[in-house]
């Protein structure tokens, strides 16, 4: 079992609190395992094990609990009055009304919840009426490449290269059920379509009650094509019309919402820096691992530049920050990142190989009038410098940085 520290003490400062634990994210990152670590740690404390109740609504065990009075009754006649429990509700998504029993238990019962669920639409209106600040959500993420470093170190015995370890991390992805297992690169390559064909079925296709699949696939072909690359709906229904089919706006925009609760893609808007907006038109989408990407497509170099924004977007995330795409005037800034107050400004590219790519990447950043750290990331092995105050990184090194 992959350890994820970052996850679990996260949990950890909010064992015991009122709030349910809504741990979300796209099947097969981690959520089970951080659960089961949970599980662990609250045994290590001397928790009872008779007061921990772990149900996985993907087991077919816990199909007679799909609804929601089945659950309840079920789990008010294991616990014992006035007594404490831990509730660990594994792909709670699968209970029909299940927000309505977790409402209850924390009424009815003296208990500490935590839920894992694979759909960004856990937290709806109708969660946020039941439960209003009442929750609180825990991200999980595909493997950062720290966590793949250290499961490196731990399963490897062979030396490794520092250039070549990223190139795996980066071809392979972050799920860590990759990672487990030695397997060969088609193997992988069947795993990783196996996810996505589940994720695509079960909290895309059958959620939403998808009709046309193939039109649907072809969406999601054209947003992995443009990783990296601004774009809108209409955009995508441009194309199509350009390619003799016709698609309405508002479906794009349909399928689009359904792929980002599935946590398939993540949604970025722009940021106009000097009018202090959020921009309502051409954002980005990122891909929740870049192994889907390449499962599906293949491998493509030319796309490399978007690959690496993917890359550090996620690891944003990871690290809590709100992202945004920045607007300066003309020109664009890949990543506004804000947290606690601050935010740091980030330009991502391949390499800096000319005069004119430098000061591409660099000017945006001397142009905003402002303290906060600037960074520019790319795969350069040799040119470092840093520019009037802006910081130039080594992608490795800045995944590997603390400083942000």
């Amino acid at each position: 079992m992959i350890q994820r520290p970052i996850y679990l003490n996260e949990l950890k400062k909010w064992i015991n609190t009122p709030q349910v634990k809504i741990i979300t994210g796209i099947r097969r990152s981690g959520k089970s395992t951080v659960l089961k670590l949970l599980q662990e740690h609250l045994l290590q404390k001397g928790i009872l094990s008779s007061q921990i109740i772990y149900l996985n609504f993907e087991s077919f065990t816990t199909e007679h609990l799909k609804n929601s009075q089945s659950l309840y009754h079920f789990l008010m006649e294991k616990m014992i009055p006035n007594q404490p429990y831990y509730l660990l509700l594994d792909e709670i998504q699968e209970v029909a009304q299940w927000e309505k029993v977790i409402n209850s238990l924390m009424v009815d019962a003296t208990v500490d919840i935590y839920v894992t669920g694979s759909n960004s639409h856990l937290l709806s209106s109708e969660l946020a009426t039941y439960l209003t600040g009442r929750y609180v959500e825990i991200p999980i993420y595909t493997l950062s490449f720290n966590e793949f470093l250290a499961f490196k170190e731990t399963h490897s015995t062979q030396a490794q290269d520092k250039n070549n370890v990223f190139i795996e991390y980066l071809r392979k992805g972050g799920f860590p059920v990759v990672h487990a297992y030695h397997y060969d690169e088609e193997t992988m390559q069947k795993v990783v379509k196996d996810i996505y064909a589940s994720v695509l079925l079960r909290d895309t296709i059958l959620r939403y009650k998808i009709r046309d699949i193939e039109l649907l696939e072809r969406v999601i072909r054209f947003a992995f094509d443009n990783i990296g690359n601004t774009f809108s709906g209409k955009n995508i229904a441009d194309y199509f019309k350009s390619q003799q089919r016709k698609i309405d706006v508002n479906t794009v925009y349909n399928y689009l919402n359904a792929l980002e609760g599935a946590f398939i893609f993540y949604r970025v808007s722009r940021f106009d820096i000097k009018g202090k907006e959020i921009l309502k038109t051409q954002e980005k989408f990122f891909v929740a691992d870049l192994s889907l990407v390449y499962a599906t497509m293949g491998y493509r170099d030319r796309m490399i530049a978007g690959m690496l924004e993917n890359v550090v977007f996620l690891e944003l995330k990871r690290r809590g920050y709100i992202v945004y795409i920045g607007k300066l005037d003309t020109k664009e800034i890949d990543f506004i990142a804000e947290k606690n107050g601050t935010k740091i400004y980030i330009q991502v590219a391949y390499k800096l190989e000319s005069l004119a790519t430098i000061d591409r990447e660099f000017q945006p950043l001397l142009a905003i009038n402002d303290q906060y750290p600037k960074y520019v990331v790319t795969m350069d092995d040799f040119w470092k410098e840093n520019v009037e105050g802006v910081q130039h990184f080594h992608i490795q090194d800045f995944l590997q940085y603390n400083g942000f």
